[in-house]
């Protein structure tokens, strides 16, 4: 079962991180605020009203109550008049749906309590008031907690973008990209760090990428000379099976020798195209009539071209080698405008293939594999970058629908010459695919 992931950028997700916690502090603090205000104006209201009911005692003590206080009021609450009939002052706080109501009684003689009481309705007004400003505060913070994470977020978000394009650069193989002068700015942070660590990662494989290719081309260049020795030995011995097999063998080990030194002179970049113009549709029809002739030729749209043909013939002639080695007969070749296109219908490409491109001495699955080295398509793909042009790979899908490795009604090869001649050798391609 495939697992569901929800993708997020980093600004997005920090930004919801500043707003969340301005949310939650801005709310502890507006309860904080809101009930340490209601708090105080309580005791302000319950000291006011004692102040005031005392001031009657003393003075109307005897007579008729004034400012509304009452003498043994019957809606006095039964906690406040006991506390006064002990001989004792104190106030209250009444609870109400229109608002909380404070008392304050004291006793007087003859067991009689003097009461007052005051509607908390103007502090109620202050603490809403209090209340909607705290409101307004704390959405201010938010929002501008949410701005700030925006920003920073965006900085940041940018700065790893950019890092994650230049690695890219880097993987596909330009050597001369610095993630961290990608990066730029002038703060320093982690993602400086990062750029460093995957800068120093990318010189110590190209490093060892170089060294590879001196030995690979000091090994095949100091066997070239022995080999050759060999073949003209061998083709010295008298008649027979033995002399064919060593022939045969000996031809074998000169044409991997070769290939060899081809792949390392592609891979140092030294190689520069001779540039002639073509048609190209008359040539692939020729190239593959003298190379393969079993092949079907099928020329949609000629087009003349400015490219180098021995290097173009080499391309050729390694995919028709490459579909007649692994692939099933019929083989068709397609000349459309700039495009070649040569399929097979075997098995397909193997999918490591067709995810990471061609490698040395990697010859894919069983079904495609059990002769040759791997080298046939890394060469093709060498040659077009040269040539400034862009090889790639995909599979026929099968008509009952099957997926899988082996599962393909053919293996297509597509070469897409580009329609300016290259600037600069071994460079990336300078073609656009459509789409």
């Amino acid at each position: 079962m495939r697992r569901f992931t929800l993708r997020t950028g980093i600004r997005w997700k920090i930004t919801l991180a500043i707003a969340a916690v301005g949310a939650l502090t801005a709310l502890a603090l507006s309860l904080v605020v809101h009930s340490a205000a209601r708090v105080s104006m309580l005791e302000s209201a319950r000291e006011a009203e004692l102040e005031r009911v005392q001031f009657i005692a003393r003075t109307d003590a005897g007579r008729k109550p004034i400012w509304g206080a009452k003498l043994n009021d019957p809606e006095l609450p039964a906690e406040l008049r006991e506390k006064a009939r002990s001989g004792r002052r104190g106030t209250y706080v009444q609870e109400s749906r229109k608002g909380p109501v404070v008392w304050a009684a004291v006793p007087l003689g003859n067991g009689q309590v003097l009461s007052l009481n005051h509607r908390f309705q103007e502090s109620a007004n202050m603490v809403r008031d209090l209340d909607r400003a705290l409101v307004v505060g704390s959405l201010a913070v938010v929002i501008g907690g949410s701005a700030l994470g925006v920003l920073i977020g965006g900085q940041i978000s940018s700065r790893l973008r950019k890092a994650a394009a230049a690695a890219q650069r880097v993987a596909h193989g330009d050597p001369d990209v610095r993630v961290r002068d990608a990066v730029g700015g002038v703060v320093r942070d982690e993602t400086d760090d990062l750029a460093r660590a995957v800068d120093a990662m990318a010189d110590a494989l190209q490093q060892r990428l170089e060294a590879e290719r001196r030995v690979t081309a000091d090994i095949a260049h100091e066997l070239r000379t022995p080999v050759t020795g060999l073949l003209t030995a061998a083709e010295l011995l008298p008649p027979g099976r033995p002399t064919e097999l060593v022939l045969d063998r000996a031809r074998a080990m000169r044409a991997l020798v070769e290939d060899v030194l081809e792949v390392a002179r592609l891979d140092s970049a030294s190689e520069r195209a001779e540039l002639q113009d073509v048609a190209l549709g008359e040539f692939v029809s020729r190239r593959v009539s003298t190379l393969m002739p079993e092949a079907s030729v099928r020329v949609v749209a000629d087009e003349i071209v400015s490219t180098d043909p021995r290097r173009l013939e080499r391309i050729l002639g390694n995919l028709l080698a490459n579909a007649a080695r692994y692939g099933r007969p019929p083989i068709q070749v397609d000349i459309e405008g700039r495009v070649v296109r040569v399929r097979d219908h075997g098995p397909g490409f193997p999918e490591a293939l067709l995810l990471e491109g061609p490698s040395r001495f990697r010859t894919g699955s069983t079904d495609r594999a059990g002769v040759g080295h791997g080298l046939g398509l890394t060469i093709a793909e060498g040659q077009a970058r040269v040539l400034g042009a862009r090889l790639t790979f995909r599979n026929v899908a099968a008509p009952g629908g099957a997926t899988g490795e082996g599962s393909a009604a053919g293996a297509v090869a597509v070469l897409w010459l580009p329609e300016h001649a290259p600037t600069a050798t071994g460079s990336f391609p300078i073609i656009q695919l459509p789409g």
